[in-house]
């Protein structure tokens, strides 16, 4: 008897390497993607949503309902993280895609999330692969969403490695200001998002100054009792795909393949600025293939906390609960998660480039 495919939202802030996870799950025979929700990060959310409304057109899937999640982070705060300068200013490495001509469902990606988990107790796993704010929100409207979501695997962390924005803390976790607002020749229109952005269009502007993220959403996320699991970079450093692969999707005729390098350029140039490579790690298409096929990757298990104040804020730290301590801490009787060590590299960048092809 044919397993049923595993039901999967996917929580995202579309982002290149958000694209190429939509698109593989996709093409995953193994799970049913029920819908997007999307979240500030990569781009705001209100160009997220733009963008997976996007995607799904390209995709030829306009069945699948988009939600769109929240515009601030847990505690309110408007001062958000844009990664423009990974992933281009309109998130899909500056190609000016026109404006999609679908919408929005009317429901909130927190209505979504806990309306899916009701319906299908124990049987729907989210992908959560921005900031975890719509996750939290969840958590906090329904007290259920926990043991009626079946599974959270998130790609958020640096475990027992620097974080990649500070020493301490990895981008879903711990957010850095670094806004770059473009401005637009006179006789160019400005690119349909532009309006969207939360500044005059006249403006010229460039912000740089550090702000604390949705650390807060983490940590709630973490201490929840859902079953959680969290790939960290870590784990995606160890998955790379290569100018050579790029190459040889260029060469395929896979409608996906096709699209993703139109946008690729964006990405591989701040890899190969920012690490001196010659390829891009897959965090987010890494994280998908957890949900598809948690083999993939080995874990271990244990309580997370995320650090919220200081200099270490956006910090996970786990306790792996092999030494007991004799006072109460802050992991004491916490629920614990698991959390990916080593991942199946070759097996991983094998199965993104094979569906990316077959499409």
């Amino acid at each position: 008897m044919t397993a049923q495919p595993k039901k999967i939202i996917i929580d995202t802030d579309p982002g290149i390497d958000d694209a190429m996870a939509i698109f593989v799950a996709l093409r995953s025979p193994e799970v049913e993607v029920i819908g997007l929700t999307t979240i500030y990060g990569n781009v705001y959310t209100t160009l997220a949503t733009r963008n997976a409304l996007h995607l799904l057109e390209v995709a030829g899937r306009t069945d699948i309902p988009v939600a769109e999640g929240s515009h601030v982070t847990i505690t309110n705060s408007t001062k958000l993280r844009i990664a423009d300068f990974v992933h281009g200013t309109d998130g899909l490495g500056n190609q000016n895609f026109p404006p999609p001509k679908g919408k929005p469902i009317e429901q909130s990606a927190v209505d979504f999330l806990t309306e899916q988990a009701k319906l299908y107790p124990g049987k729907v796993t989210v992908v959560a692969l921005g900031p975890l704010t719509n996750i939290a929100l969840a958590i906090q409207q329904d007290p259920a969403f926990s043991k009626n979501i079946g599974q959270i695997v998130l790609l958020g962390g640096a475990f027992a490695v620097n974080g990649n924005v500070n020493p301490a803390a990895e981008a879903n976790i711990f957010d850095v200001l670094h806004w770059s607002i473009p401005t637009f020749p006179k006789m160019l229109p400005a690119p349909w998002w532009f309006p969207t952005l939360p500044f005059s269009p006249s403006l010229t502007l460039r912000l740089d100054e550090q702000i604390f993220g949705d650390t807060e959403a983490a940590d709630i996320v973490f201490t929840s009792g859902a079953d959680v699991v969290a790939v960290g970079i870590n784990v995606t450093h160890q998955v790379v795909l290569t100018d050579a692969d790029r190459e040889k999707l260029a060469r395929s005729d896979g409608k996906f393949a096709q699209y993703l390098c139109k946008i690729l350029d964006v990405y591989f140039s701040y890899h190969h600025n920012s690490y001196n490579m010659k390829g891009v790690y897959l965090h987010d298409p890494a994280t998908l293939l957890a949900a598809v096929d948690p083999s993939l990757m080995t874990y271990t298990e244990g309580v997370v906390r995320v650090q919220t104040t200081g200099i270490t804020k956006g910090m996970t730290i786990l306790y792996n609960q092999q030494k007991r301590f004799g006072e109460v801490t802050e992991w004491t009787d916490k629920p614990t998660v698991k959390v990916a060590v080593t991942a199946d590299a070759p097996t991983l960048v094998k199965l993104v480039m094979e569906r990316l092809m077959d499409s």
